[in-house]
């Protein structure tokens, strides 16, 4: 028989048997959905977290008490009896990487904030930083209009402030709000300057932020239980290195460390922090294709016992066939070619439905929607390899019938 043939008299029987076929495919349509589903969303999020991470300008890194990322609980107990690094630390700190670094930062955050102007309002997410003049390169924001704040800004803890476009949409939709005053929390600022907008990402909103001389911040919000975060830029990206060393030995002297005394701080860079992610993402795909792995080993079994009560009802029409000349091959390859076709169908289903769930998923953390080309791609070979691995032994059977016993089966 022509291939032709025998693939014509496959999709017959798969017709032949539709509500069957259907909750075949479906034992494979849930194993495929599930590990495509999960690559989908974390192949879109990490794509939106490694942007998000990437919040430290080129050649620039960060010191603080704690590790930029934590998972659980527990590992952030862990640095929780450290000193918190502190304004006064800063300050010598920044005098001892004066020659080195052009550019340290001091970022200290309160979040949930509401600022008001003229009788309209934000939404309580404010995100309020007291740091300096740097805090505009080392984050890689631009000013779209008015001035950054300056060293006497600081220095003489004055009441301005530099808002994010999130913040001008509310409160100014129709004049600029540049010398204009603004409370936030119950507090007056000065408008001095608007961030360019910068956008979301994973849950954030950089639009949403607003800059105060750190100074302010601390007589404002007060000092008690806050630590600070330095963002340090190196002069170039060959002296990276060089700056990173000399920041680790300049906070140690800063903070008074002895020299037999470990680090009682985090050093972090955009590499270290999608390393750190990457290693987190790289454990939950190993999780999702073990647990995706065993659903589809067990829809093939499943495949595997349709296709054997399938021989059997059809023993007396393989009898026939093979009466009239059907050779071996011909039944075997017709019988492997419905369990593909169901692997196949299954999967493609389980490809669509994941991807479309995945993205809406990925979607609610303000993520691009993807298309994991390899992650279907494999899932395809491995339907594949389902449908001729467990379609095979029903295959045999099938096709090693003895034709006269076949032609007496009732």
């Amino acid at each position: 028989m022509r291939f032709t043939e025998i693939l014509s008299m496959a999709l017959s029987s798969l017709k032949a048997n539709k509500l069957r076929s259907g909750l075949t495919m479906f034992g494979i349509t849930v194993g495929v959905f599930s590990v495509i589903g999960v690559m989908t969303v974390i192949g879109a999020v990490q794509s939106s977290i490694e942007t998000g991470l990437a919040f430290l300008g080129s050649s620039t890194f960060q010191i603080s008490k704690y590790p930029s990322i934590n998972i659980g609980g527990n590992v952030r107990d862990k640095y929780a009896n450290r000193r918190n690094i502190t304004y006064e630390e800063v300050q010598r700190f920044e005098k001892l990487m004066q020659d080195f670094a052009p550019a340290v930062c001091p970022k200290v955050f309160d979040g949930g904030k509401q600022a008001a102007y003229n009788g309209l309002k934000t939404n309580p997410n404010v995100n309020i930083v007291g740091t300096n003049k740097h805090f505009i390169a080392v984050n890689q924001h631009n000013i779209e209009e008015g001035r950054n704040l300056t060293d006497e800004d600081v220095e003489y803890a004055r009441s301005v402030i530099v808002i994010g476009q999130g913040i001008k949409k509310k409160l100014f939709p129709n004049e600029s709000p540049i010398e204009k005053l603004i409370k936030v929390n119950g507090k007056t600022y000065r408008v001095i300057g608007v961030l360019k907008s910068k956008g979301g990402s994973f849950g954030g909103n950089d639009d949403d932020l607003a800059m105060i001389p750190i100074t302010r911040f601390y007589e404002n919000y007060g000092k008690a239980n806050r630590s600070v975060n330095i963002a340090i830029q190196a002069a170039s990206q060959e002296l990276y290195d060089k700056t990173y060393d000399r920041a680790i030995g300049a906070m140690r002297v800063a903070r008074g460390l002895e020299a037999d005394e470990e680090n009682d701080f985090e050093v972090s860079s955009n590499d270290s922090l999608i390393g750190t992610f990457s290693q987190i993402a790289g454990i939950i795909r190993v999780g999702a294709f073990i647990i995706s792995f065993i659903a589809l080993i067990t829809a093939g079994i499943g495949i595997m016992n349709i296709m054997l009560v399938s021989v059997t009802e059809r023993t007396k029409e393989i009898g026939i066939r093979k009466s009239i000349g059907a050779k071996k091959k011909s039944i075997l390859t017709q019988f492997l070619i419905e369990a593909v076709i169901l692997s196949e169908l299954g999967g493609f289903l389980g490809i669509l439905i994941g991807v479309v769930g995945g993205n809406l998923i990925a979607l609610q953390f303000d993520a691009s929607v993807i298309f994991p080309w390899d992650w279907a791609v494999v899932s395809l070979v491995v339907c594949s390899l389902i449908g001729i691995g467990f379609g095979f032994f029903p295959a045999v059977k099938a096709s090693s019938l003895d034709p006269i016993e076949a032609l007496r089966f009732e």
